[in-house]
């Protein structure tokens, strides 16, 4: 999964993509390098970000939606408001990347009208707050219970259980601690439930608290990603999609002979 954030205050590449066009062109590079989708987000999740209305977000994600998805590119969009999912799936996206696993009531109604597939993502908190002081009593077995609730009330609500993948949140309301347990033991955990299962550790700062102020993570983005594949994950989310993509191949051939 190629990440392609439309906002001015990513945490990674807030701002190079806020015009439309560029946003098209680097969707497109992302594809033509090997991304097996394009997760296109039009509001920042980093901690301490603002929160941006469903108007801008959908005036943000939807042209680029549509382009991408005119030019046979499989497109998420990474949101948590039913209004953004339904703007975004009539544009083409075929999946929805729900960051907050179904605060919106509404999300799981729409999925399934649309038969669309659904990422839930566990996130503690909100972005404004989320990192403050995140506590778990167990947080593997937390965030595995919160993602089976998730997905049993999307399957009630109509979703199809194949459609569903499941993402432990690596980053959202969780400290470093945390962040390593989801990593050495919840990606297995989240695995035996049934579900595939998405990692997104690509360039997130828990990198940084082990590493220091380095510019590029995409090399420890690989370690994590490798460590998760080996854990049973079958989606990676990167902002490098070619080292991701040759770090897949690589891992899928020893662990699934591939």
């Amino acid at each position: 999964m190629g990440v392609l954030n439309v906002t001015p205050d990513s945490f990674s590449d807030g701002g190079r993509f806020v015009e439309t066009d560029a946003a098209i062109a680097h969707g497109l590079e992302l594809h033509a390098t090997g991304a097996d989708l394009v997760d296109v987000g039009g509001e920042s999740t980093r901690p301490g970000a603002e929160p941006v209305s469903a108007a801008i977000e959908i005036d943000r994600v939807v042209p680029v939606v549509a382009a991408l998805a005119t030019n046979g590119v499989v497109v998420s969009v990474d949101t948590f408001k039913a209004e953004v999912a339904a703007a975004a799936l009539e544009a083409g996206a075929s999946i929805v990347n729900d960051v907050t696993a179904l605060t919106d009531p509404r999300m799981a109604p729409l999925v399934a009208e649309w038969g669309a597939g659904l990422v839930l993502m566990h996130m503690q908190g909100e972005p404004q707050t989320m990192q403050q002081d995140p506590k778990y009593d167990d947080v593997v077995q937390d965030v595995a219970l919160a993602l089976r609730n998730a997905a049993s009330a999307a399957i009630e609500a109509g979703v199809r259980r194949e459609s569903i993948c499941l993402d432990p949140g690596i980053g959202f309301g969780k400290t470093l601690a945390h962040n390593l347990d989801l990593l050495a033991l919840g990606v297995s955990r989240l695995a035996e439930l049934g579900f595939p299962v998405l990692v997104g550790a690509s360039r997130k700062s828990f990198l940084g608290e082990i590493l220091g102020p380095i510019e590029d993570r995409d090399p420890a983005s690989t370690a994590a990603h490798v460590l998760a594949i080996a854990a049973g994950a079958s989606i990676i989310r990167s902002h490098n999609v070619v080292m991701a993509l040759r770090t897949a191949r690589v891992a899928d051939a020893i662990v699934r002979g591939l």
